[in-house]
Formats: structure tokens, sequence, C-alpha cells
């Protein structure tokens, strides 16, 4: 009996690896970035929030998210929850300058919701806040593409990823974020 036991156990840290294996000596909100204009953008001022992190770029196939993504973004901003795009020419698919993709999101999407300036989001190179997420929720949280979300909860820690062919309007998502700021 004990010997089964003992392996539910070793099995349940399995599947939930990700949460019981986090040691968050760090959260969310102890990160800052700069914004796309080149002003710090301290995550302390999203302390209590529920933040939907999204690596995204000018020329990918699922640039159109852009538009899901500031739906969420005026649909749930008065609710404790922001959208932060973070552009990213870790996959060779963002333009050049700051300037560019400022632009572009603001004339082609209407963007409103806060966009950091040019990020790596993987590799060696990647900003603090990407190795603090795989170090704390493992490679799900390692931006495989565009467009790949990262859900951190009102605590300031890691509650779920979802791949960039999951869409920001998507059931999924959105009864996520709704459960989290306790809508």
């Amino acid at each position: 009996m004990k010997f089964i036991k003992s392996i539910l156990i070793i099995l349940i840290m399995f599947f939930f690896k990700n949460n019981v294996l986090a040691s968050y000596d760090k959260l969310f909100y102890d990160f800052s970035i700069n914004d796309i204009s080149g002003k710090e953008l301290n995550f302390v001022n999203f302390k209590d929030k529920v933040i939907l992190l999204v690596n995204t770029a000018s020329y990918c196939g699922f640039t159109k998210q852009y538009d899901d993504l500031q739906f969420i973004w005026d649909k749930y901003k008065d609710k404790d929850f922001i959208v932060l795009g973070v552009p990213s020419n870790s996959f060779n698919q963002e333009k050049n300058s700051n300037d560019e993709v400022k632009k572009f999101c603001e004339f082609n999407f209407n963007i409103t919701f806060p966009i950091t300036e040019i990020t790596n989001v993987k590799g060696n190179n990647a900003h603090p806040l990407y190795k603090w997420a795989i170090k704390n929720y493992g490679s799900s949280a390692e931006p495989k593409w565009n467009f790949h979300k990262i859900l951190i909860n009102k605590e300031g820690k890691i509650d779920d990823t979802y791949t960039s062919l999951t869409n920001p309007k998507s059931k999924k998502i959105v009864n996520k974020i709704e459960k989290l700021i306790n809508y």
C-alpha cells in the first residue's frame, strides 16, 4: 500500500511539476522593461492585476491577434487586467525599430494596451522576465513562436501558458481571465 501511495505522489508531482517545483524567489512585479517609447515600465505598477503577457511580431501570420488582444483589453481593462505586448525579433519577424512597431500597432490595430520595446524572449539573450518564467513554470513558458501567451495571476505568479494557436478571445483564455479577476 505504501508503494502505491508513493507512486501516486510521484505521478501527482510530475503532472503538477510547474506549480510544485516553482521556487518564485521573484515575482512578476519584481521586473521592469522599457515601454515602446523607451520609458521604464515598472511592473510593480501592475501589482494585484492579472496580466496577459504576449510576445508579438509585425510580420507574423498571427499578427491579426492584435485585434483580439485589443478586444480583451477593452473588455477587462477596468477590472484589474492588463494585456502587455512584447514585440520581439526572436523569430525574425519584427520591424527594425520601436518607432516602426509603435506606428504599425497604432495605425493598423489602434492598439492602446501597453507595449514594450523590442525584446528578446528566448535563448541566452532573453529578457530576465522570460528566463524567470521558464525557471518557475518550465518549458511551456518559453515562446516557441510569436503570440505565445503567459497568464500571470494577481499574486505575480504564472497561472497558465498558451501557444500561438490559442486565440486570445478563446473560451479557454477568457474563462481563465474571468476566474482570476473574479469576474
